[in-house]
């Protein structure tokens, strides 16, 4: 054999050696981190029921100091939370030492502090005819069916519940803490109001209501307690060292009849979108992608805003607030919700594999025993809960979808970001 050909054949045998072994590590690597992903999914599913207990054990700190230490950029809660169930009973149980009016906003709320200065932001149940007498039924509220828009009727204090739980399924971990809770307005609220809370109180019948103060609150349209018992949702307010900061969320509706946003017209809009800070680089775009799929599940088309937190150059996650405008309509699948996902077409590799493993009634079930304790309990009704499974499959025929047209190595975006807790 003369010497250029062996020359040759030593090159082609070099770059079969380089490619095999690349593709081989690449493989590898890829298999180490789907291992890593259903690991994590095992220990998530071992650690669903949360059991509301009053002691925390190995510690002196109290559960609002563990909670604050738990929040770094990119999660509010790690993993492993062994404190959880104690924390959730402390949000359900510790005693309200003052009550105001909500922070602004469009929905009723009060904002609350917890014996030992945790402030909690409280959402009433709600009637649904805007009547203010709530229908003494515990079923009634949670069958209701919110028809229209998809974005239609009063804030879900039921739904904030549930989208908690979901968050910690999905293993996003980006939502604040909420919990169940019934507080006696009249012993519990109104001796520790502030005067601009206590004004807006009011008696319908022989119960004690609220409308406190938001854009749509009004004095015709109060929450209303069982006589002086209301239920309600209490989330955990982020510590002050992480301040937020508001975004436009870039697949937002206009909320005006017969005015389409850019997206809803304009196919290639998610092109102009990667051209913009800060989605351009850094995590935040598929962040969007995993809060689509997650606001899809839940049918949540209300995410016209979104929180990161303050100066994090787009390195911040995507926090997962006020998902209590969710779980209204069972039929309704408002796919537009998706269209992050289907005119990006990608999607992280992790998010890809925790939707799998929850394929074939699994979800449902990990939903339903995630919520068992909750002091709510029953949080969602049966429809709802068969809807998020349905939901789900179509999540993954959507990325199916964009798999068939661009391939699995574009659409599949390997985006692992260390998470410190030090």
């Amino acid at each position: 054999m003369k010497l250029k050909q062996r020359v040759v054949l030593l090159a082609i045998l070099l770059v079969i050696f380089i490619f095999t072994k690349v593709f081989l590590i690449d493989n590898l690597d890829t298999s180490a981190a789907n291992r890593e992903d259903q690991r994590a999914f095992h220990r998530m599913m071992s650690g669903l029921r949360v059991e509301l207990v009053p002691k925390l054990d190995h510690t002196l700190q109290s559960p609002w100091e563990i909670a604050a230490q738990w929040v770094v950029p990119r999660e509010v809660y790690p993993e492993e939370t062994p404190e959880l169930g104690a924390i959730m009973h402390a949000m359900a149980t510790k005693k309200i030492i003052k009550a105001d009016v909500g922070y602004k906003g469009t929905q009723l709320k009060a904002l609350l502090i917890l014996e030992g200065g945790q402030k909690v932001v409280f959402k009433p149940k709600r009637s649904p005819s805007g009547s203010g007498v709530q229908l003494n039924s515990h079923r009634y509220s949670r069958d209701y069916v919110v028809e229209g828009e998809p974005y239609a009727g009063y804030d879900r204090h039921n739904a904030e519940v549930a989208a908690f739980h979901l968050d910690r399924i999905l293993g996003f971990r980006r939502a604040p803490l909420v919990v169940g809770r019934y507080v006696n307005l009249r012993t519990e609220i109104k001796p520790v109001a502030t005067e601009q809370l206590l004004s807006t109180f009011l008696t319908v019948g022989n119960n004690t209501c609220f409308y406190g103060k938001c854009y749509y609150c009004r004095e015709t349209e109060p929450a209303c307690a069982d006589g002086d018992m209301m239920e309600g949702s209490i989330t955990l307010w982020l510590p002050d060292v992480w301040p937020l900061q508001k975004h436009r969320h870039p697949w937002g509706r206009t909320y005006r009849e017969g005015k389409l946003a850019r997206w809803e017209y304009d196919e290639s809009y998610c092109d102009a979108v990667k051209k913009t800070s800060p989605y351009d680089s850094g995590p935040r775009l598929l962040d969007i992608i995993d809060t689509a799929v997650f606001d899809y599940l839940i049918g949540n088309a209300d995410r016209h805003h979104y929180e990161s937190f303050q100066d994090d150059e787009g390195a911040s996650m995507l926090i997962l607030l006020d998902n209590a405008k969710s779980f209204g309509n069972p039929s309704l699948d408002e796919r537009s919700i998706l269209a992050p996902l289907y005119q990006c077409c990608i999607i992280r590799v992790s998010t890809w594999n925790r939707l799998n493993y929850l394929k074939n009634g699994v979800l449902k079930s990990a939903l339903k025993s995630a919520m068992a304790h909750d002091p709510i309990s029953p949080v969602l009704s049966d429809p709802h809960l068969d809807t998020v499974d349905q939901r789900l499959l179509n999540v993954l025929a959507t990325v199916k979808q964009c798999t068939d047209q661009f391939g699995m190595d574009t659409v599949l975006v390997e985006d692992r970001m260390p998470l410190s807790h030090l």
